[in-house]
């Protein structure tokens, strides 16, 4: 009997840590992946809006190099949980990859999310204070219908929006356009702040 207990401890175990980031607690991108397909299906059956925000982190690689990697690693446990804590328990949020987080939120359209977005730069900015040192994130937002069409094309939108963000300044939300009929989106600055 204890074996058989310590074998489904050790399968949940197992699971979690195929699903989760280690360092964050957040969802892996494969999951995220998994995630996305699931909610863009569910919206077209229901005519709901799925959102994406894709944030990252500014000038993270110099927060390493001057504060140490404890820092950095510390920040992005504080604004994992900042995101976490500021969404709602249906919306799924990853670790795409080093200091690039990808929150979806099912349900949600894009004056929604951009409220959210904005929320959530606001949130991570403050950290700043209790870090002691310059914390601000750049935010693309996209969303299936009103700027994508598929979870196969929202990511790379998100994407761009963020690559806008960064371009124009940082610590900003840029949200790409409107589609019209099939033309590419274009990317508009929503919300934008200076520093």
């Amino acid at each position: 009997m204890s074996l058989a207990l310590s074998n489904i401890a050790l399968r949940e175990k197992l699971r979690t840590q195929s699903l989760r980031d280690p360092l964050t607690g957040l969802y892996n991108r494969r999951y995220m992946e998994d995630a996305l397909e699931r909610f863009v299906s569910l919206g077209s059956r229901t005519g709901a809006s799925t959102a994406v925000i894709m944030l990252d982190l500014d000038n993270f690689k110099k927060l390493n190099d001057e504060h140490g990697h404890a820092k950095g690693d510390a920040v992005l446990r504080d604004v994992a949980a900042q995101i976490v804590g500021c969404l709602r328990p249906t919306d799924v949020v990853c670790r795409y990859g080093g200091e690039e987080l990808v929150a979806i939120l099912p349900d949600c359209s894009l004056e929604d999310v951009l409220e959210k977005a904005e929320i959530l730069r606001q949130r991570i900015e403050s950290l700043s204070a209790s870090h002691e040192c310059a914390i601000s994130a750049s935010l693309g937002v996209a969303t299936i219908p009103e700027t994508a069409t598929s979870a196969t094309d929202i990511l790379p939108i998100a994407d761009a929006a963020l690559y806008a963000a960064k371009k124009a300044g940082k610590n900003r939300v840029v949200a790409a356009e409107k589609r019209a009929g099939r033309e590419a989106p274009r990317l508009a600055a929503i919300k934008t702040k200076q520093n």
